[in-house]
């Protein structure tokens, strides 16, 4: 089966975390002692209902102010695919934690509450899934008991949404109205909204089409580990395993290996399971090659004439995740696929204003959640690719050498 990675997004009380357990309520993914123990603390706490919210919202400081901090990741599946689902916080202060959610989904649900419309987060949280080139996004306006089931309000948050959208890249957009408390759209068709004629969420989520996300044309294998003989009767084995980041890879092929640049062809492709006649992403899988040639971690199998950059030079949007300020000058160590590596931050080009979509040029600096446009100096090359072209070649993050901690997400938009 499928597997569909999405994640939610949206405003403080737009009711996220209760779309979430609705979801697996009604898709009978919870189990019974889950269900009585969500049931025994609403009623705890004076609900006359069974706040569903509570399925995700599992750490204590959640659930005493009623909001989401941290992402919290709930799997349930359905005979048609499988579903790993991120909900995020809607709190500006938690941006980084959205960020990081939605960052490997193939699909984003930012949800407005139907009272309220479109608000600065909605907007916000938007152009963020649009940033990390989330290839479809559903808006759900939620709540929609709360307006009488209103095809104008509906229709009139579409609209809106859909303006700013037209200034965003969104390949695939879909809008259903819902309510998530209430199971309205969730798995099944509303008799509350005949005017509706579209699908149930879960209907548009077993049924969007994911397989053409992939790159399957630029082949690009990051090499993560080398696998070498561990006794005297495999004398002669050499493996490169890793994850296919894009493209088809095939027993015969020749491939290329950077940044030494040797050429050679795979003499075959094995899994867990064995060996198998092709590869494609996400699979990992061990490729080994029909000469002996040195390649280590961090180095990338690729096509002969279809390579990606090998850059020291880095322009990127980045999005920054630290307390302390981002600011040229500023050394870090990145990490980008299997390949690591120091940096000098040469200049801040702009800061962007998520709401706006405003340019900033005279920023100096980059502050908690902020994102800008970002100029990198590497001590080694980085094979790399643009992030619009693919993700995971496209990609990086941003680490504080003193403290080890993750202080910033890259999406590359020009290596040289």
């Amino acid at each position: 089966m499928d597997l569909l990675r999405f994640s939610t997004a949206g405003s403080v009380d737009d009711g996220k975390s209760t779309l979430i357990g609705r979801l697996l309520y009604d898709a009978k993914s919870i189990f019974t002692d889950q269900l009585e123990a969500v049931e025994r603390t609403s009623r705890e706490r004076g609900d006359d209902y069974t706040d569903l919210a509570l399925l995700t919202d599992g750490l204590r400081a959640e659930r005493e102010q009623g909001i989401t901090i941290d992402v919290a990741y709930r799997y349930f599946a359905t005979p048609r695919r499988k579903f790993i689902i991120a909900d995020t916080p809607g709190h500006i202060q938690y941006t980084r934690n959205m960020v990081t959610g939605s960052s490997t989904a193939n699909l984003s649900i930012v949800l407005v509450d139907a009272r309220k419309g479109m608000i600065e987060q909605s907007r916000r949280h938007a152009f963020i899934v649009s940033l990390l080139r989330v290839p479809h996004l559903i808006l759900a306006v939620n709540k929609m008991d709360l307006v009488d089931w209103s095809q104008e309000v509906f229709e009139e948050i579409a609209a809106d949404f859909s303006n700013f959208a037209t200034k965003l890249e969104v390949p695939d957009l879909t809008v259903i109205p819902i309510s998530a408390l209430h199971g309205d759209n969730i798995v099944t068709r509303s008799e509350n909204m005949a005017w509706y004629e579209g699908p149930s969420l879960l209907h548009h989520l077993e049924h969007v089409h994911i397989a053409s996300d992939r790159n399957l044309v630029d082949v690009r294998f990051p090499v993560q580990y080398v696998i070498r003989p561990q006794s005297n009767s495999h004398l002669d084995y050499r493996g490169y395993a890793g994850q296919v980041a894009g493209g088809v890879l095939k027993a015969g092929d020749e491939v290329m290996v950077l940044p030494s640049g040797f050429t050679s062809t795979i003499a075959s492709i094995e899994t867990a399971d064995g060996p198998v006649a092709e590869s494609f992403p996400p699979m990992s899988v061990t490729v080994r090659l029909a000469d002996e040639l040195d390649v280590s971690r961090g180095d990338m199998i690729c096509r002969p004439h279809n390579q990606p950059s090998v850059a020291q030079d880095i322009d990127a949007m980045v999005c920054w995740m630290a307390e302390q300020p981002l600011a040229p000058g500023q050394k870090l160590a990145v990490k980008h696929t299997t390949r690591s590596a120091r940096a000098l931050v040469k200049e801040l080009q702009y800061r962007l204003d998520v709401n706006t979509l405003h340019r900033d040029e005279s920023a100096s600096s980059l502050g908690l959640n902020d994102v800008g446009r970002v100029r990198l100096r590497t001590t080694v090359p980085l094979l790399a690719d643009e992030y619009r072209r693919n993700r995971q070649t496209g990609g990086f993050i941003l680490i504080d050498e003193m403290t080890n901690r993750t202080v910033g997400a890259g999406m590359i938009t020009a290596a040289v």
